[in-house]
């Protein structure tokens, strides 16, 4: 059975870092192009980062940029989400996402193959 598998999620204070990690049940990571998503309390699911296969080309939310990076060990099938200077407005569950592409296309509607279950970061006082 594929699966894709989170975890780092929690709570952590304004300001605060986190990360997320992302690991592959059943089959490798190394092909495919992997992205975050995120869903807050009563809203849409949004587009947070995506890596290319290779991880040369990794592509942001403009609500994100210069706060999260996102990165790849290939070797061992890890894809990492690195969150700081976290804001309340980031709390939310966090999805991991694999398109069976090497190029990211699934923040501008590519369709993603296989989803995780979620992590929940909390980001309160």
């Amino acid at each position: 059975q594929l699966q894709l598998v989170e975890s780092g999620g929690g709570l952590v204070q304004p300001g605060g870092s986190l990360r997320l990690s992302c690991t592959a049940s059943g089959f490798t990571l190394n092909y495919y192009a992997i992205g975050w998503f995120r869903q807050a309390p009563g809203k849409e699911r949004e587009g947070v980062s995506c890596i290319d296969s290779d991880g040369d080309r990794a592509n942001y939310a403009d609500s994100v940029k210069g706060r999260f990076t996102i990165s790849r060990d290939n070797a061992n099938n890890m894809v990492y989400l690195q969150m700081n200077s976290l804001k309340p407005e980031d709390t939310a569950v966090y999805y991991c996402a694999a398109e069976w592409e090497a190029y990211c296309s699934m923040h501008e509607g590519g369709y993603v193959e296989l989803w995780g279950q979620g992590a929940l970061v909390t980001v309160s006082s």
